[in-house]
């Protein structure tokens, strides 16, 4: 049962708490508490489901002390007066019921402080004028819509700063006192004291942000008072049966004299000393600039910051949660090689919450996968309510999925990510379900995806695993038209077709070298080149040919290893369109040696990415050496170049191979012959209107529900 992750699913104690394996939920925002910090039914069930999940240990989301002052949202939980204790039993009764433990993070925002910002209070930091930093940073490559939605956390207002004095400090430790007491009224387990993160008492914790003289700064310890008064309070007034966990930053980046982790270890044993039961290491950039959140706290690469935590390891005896992008696997290395004692898997919880059971079952590739596309947190930079790409019950609990009146015959067209997750809820809930599928493998332009996003591919496994032990019947290489269809005598046909290119009006479109989305997707997938026949030279059809003969181009990995040694494409590569697949195809070209510029007509890259993925991507592929250009209008495609206009001047990039990633539509064709038969028909998917995969498996999963 355990032999793959003995040490991940082993019991473990935390200070007074005996765990059931050492798998973590950390706290992630949800904000969907009541207008005045209450918890809500939205709440309850968000942390039931991951607590039925199988997870050891629950973190309720930040919660504020002084509510609202010191607040970021009035969505946030409450700890600031007794009102809030009953929500706070009901969760603690939902979590205990299924074996779970939780605790609650507790926090005072400081600078960060969105409702106080709002009501012209000004925010608490260690010293004034506050160090310099890039102000302007989070404009960049982010569109207007979503500057205007992140102005709404404060009304439009700026902040104003005030040095907090000795009195404000001790109000704000008394604040976590009685905070804790009520948390341990309603029967939690304890309290995780947030001290990272750019709050306030991380700002007290690094050298850049503190440099009073008095008995609050100098001196690591003495900068380390705040948080070692709030412990020895806390630890006061509740007792030694009262679970104190603190979470501190790593390493601070993007700015001069922030946490180092040399630091971070040195505040970790100063926090044991004064009698913290685990310490909970993540990390933090102080840069102000947008790329900087993927550095901290929103980590891009797995394991981000396990060297952290293990040099934290080393200067302590208390347990020690690693986070970062973990998946179970490196969960299990972790804590074999000493680096960790418990494994915190937060974005991965919310796609998949029964991720545990699916460890403790012996079925790891039944769990859903997140696929790091950062839509969920990207909510929270307006306090929006998480969503997730591939787990439309997120944030969606008053959706019931009930059993159908009457059992259908269900037709499924396409097997990209709508079309799957269609036929998944569908069969779940007894309809006999049929999928065609005109190629030889599922996934659609999700599976082509893979080659630049693997996540994707992780995905389309995922539901290969699931429908293999359903009754859905898949039939591949299947052309499908209304006759075909119409003669499995379906109750119902759902159309989940996909996109396709446009026709492009660009001059020149027409010329050998340039290809669209759909022709360098059947030059990689499909078993036959007619989408490709213009512009291959014998050599690179026969090797094409090859390939698929010799099953080179079954699955993407192999495509992948192989593009580093040969691909159908010059060495100069223009891509015309920076939307979502441009942006991702350009950074997957540069790193095979490709000489890449992007041309895109809006004035931001890829508006259809979430905003931390698209600040992430664009640096990476700039740092990999893609050249972007937006705002430009093409002129012309020539023999070996592109023309463009940019700010009214002419511009010329040299090109041997383009690219047309521009000019996507839903493809509506097949659902049009079924305008006028009789049979209930549903479209889906970008068949329907791009959405990409979070927009595929919403409405696949809609529709699955209503069938």
């Amino acid at each position: 049962m355990r032999k793959e992750f003995p040490r991940l699913l082993s019991e473990a104690t935390l200070g007074p708490l005996t765990l059931r394996n050492r798998i973590v939920m950390p706290a992630m925002d949800q904000n969907n508490c009541t207008d005045d910090g209450l918890i809500s039914n939205k709440t309850l069930q968000h942390y039931e489901d991951r607590a039925k999940g199988g997870a050891g240990l629950l973190i309720l989301e930040t919660s504020a002390v002084k509510w609202p002052n010191g607040a970021t949202s009035k969505h946030q939980p409450s700890l600031s007066s007794d009102e809030v204790i009953p929500g706070l039993e009901k969760l603690a009764e939902r979590a205990h019921k299924h074996g779970a433990r939780m605790i609650v993070q507790a926090c005072h925002h400081g600078r960060i402080s969105g409702l106080d910002i709002s009501r012209d209070v000004p925010v608490l930091v260690p010293s004034t004028p506050i160090p310099s930093f890039d102000t302007l940073g989070m404009a960049y490559n982010t569109t207007t819509e979503e500057l205007m939605k992140m102005a709404t956390l404060t009304g439009g207002k700026l902040p104003t700063f005030k040095e907090a004095s000795r009195e404000e400090l001790v109000e704000i430790i008394e604040a976590f006192g009685e905070a804790s007491l009520r948390i341990k009224k309603a029967n939690l387990d304890g309290i995780e004291i947030h001290a990272a993160h750019g709050y306030l008492i991380s700002t007290f914790l690094s050298r850049a942000w503190n440099r009073r003289e008095d008995e609050w700064g100098g001196s690591i310890e003495k900068r380390a008072r705040l948080l070692t008064e709030i412990i020895r309070k806390i630890r006061k007034k509740c007792g030694s049966d009262f679970a104190i966990v603190v979470r501190i930053d790593g390493h601070e980046y993007g700015i001069e004299h922030g946490i180092t982790s040399e630091e971070a270890s040195t505040t970790a044993a100063i926090a044991e000393e004064a009698g913290a039961d685990a310490i909970h290491v993540s990390a933090i950039s102080s840069s102000g600039t947008g790329v900087g959140f993927t550095e901290g706290p929103l980590p891009w690469e797995r394991c981000q910051y396990s060297e952290l935590a293990k040099n934290v390891k080393s200067a302590i005896s208390i347990p020690v949660i690693a986070v970062g992008r973990i998946e179970p696997k490196d969960g299990e290395r972790l804590i074999a090689e000493n680096n960790c004692d418990f494994v915190a898997m937060g974005r991965q919880l919310l796609a998949d919450p029964e991720l545990p059971n699916n460890l403790i079952n012996n079925t790891p590739e039944k769990i859903r996968p997140c696929i790091n596309c950062f839509v969920c947190v990207a909510q929270n930079f307006w306090n929006g309510e998480p969503v997730c790409a591939v787990n439309p019950r997120l944030g969606n609990y008053e959706e019931i999925v009930e059993a159908p009146k009457k059992l259908k015959n269900i037709v499924v067209v396409g097997a990209g990510p709508a079309g799957l997750e269609c036929a998944r809820v569908a069969s779940n809930r007894g309809h006999k379900v049929t999928i065609l599928e005109q190629t030889g493998s599922l996934g659609g332009t999700a599976l082509f995806s893979s080659l630049t996003t693997p996540k994707n591919g992780e995905l389309i496994n995922w539901f290969e695993q699931v429908l293999k032990d359903s009754e859905v019947v898949i039939r591949k290489n299947f052309l499908a038209d209304s006759k075909s269809i119409m003669s499995f005598e379906p109750d119902v046909v759902v159309i989940a077709t996909g996109s396709q290119s446009s026709k492009s009006n660009i001059k020149g479109s027409e010329l050998q070298h340039v290809l669209s989305r759909d022709q360098l997707k059947a030059l990689l997938q499909e078993s036959n080149s007619s989408e490709i026949t213009k512009g291959r030279k014998n050599l690179s059809s026969l090797v094409l040919w090859l390939g698929r003969k010799l099953g080179f181009f079954e699955d993407m990995e192999k495509i992948r290893k192989l593009s580093k040694l040969w691909m159908p494409l010059g060495k100069n590569v223009v891509i015309i369109g920076g939307g979502l697949v441009g942006v991702e195809l350009s950074h997957f070209l540069s790193e095979r040696k490709r000489n890449v510029s992007v041309l895109e007509t809006r004035p931001v890259m890829a508006p259809e990415m979430a905003h931390p993925r698209r600040w992430r991507s664009l640096h990476q592929g700039s740092l990999s050496g893609v050249k972007f250009h937006n705002n430009i209008q093409v002129v012309e495609i020539r023999k070996n170049s592109v023309v463009y206009i940019k700010d009214e001047s002419e511009c010329e990039v040299p090109a041997d191979s383009v690219i047309l990633a521009e000019g996507i539509e839903a493809d509506r064709k097949l659902h049009e012959k079924f305008a006028d038969i009789e049979v209930e028909t549903h479209i889906i998917g970008d068949a329907e209107s791009i959405g990409y995969i979070e927009g595929a498996v919403r409405s696949g999963n809609k529709v699955g529900q209503i069938v």
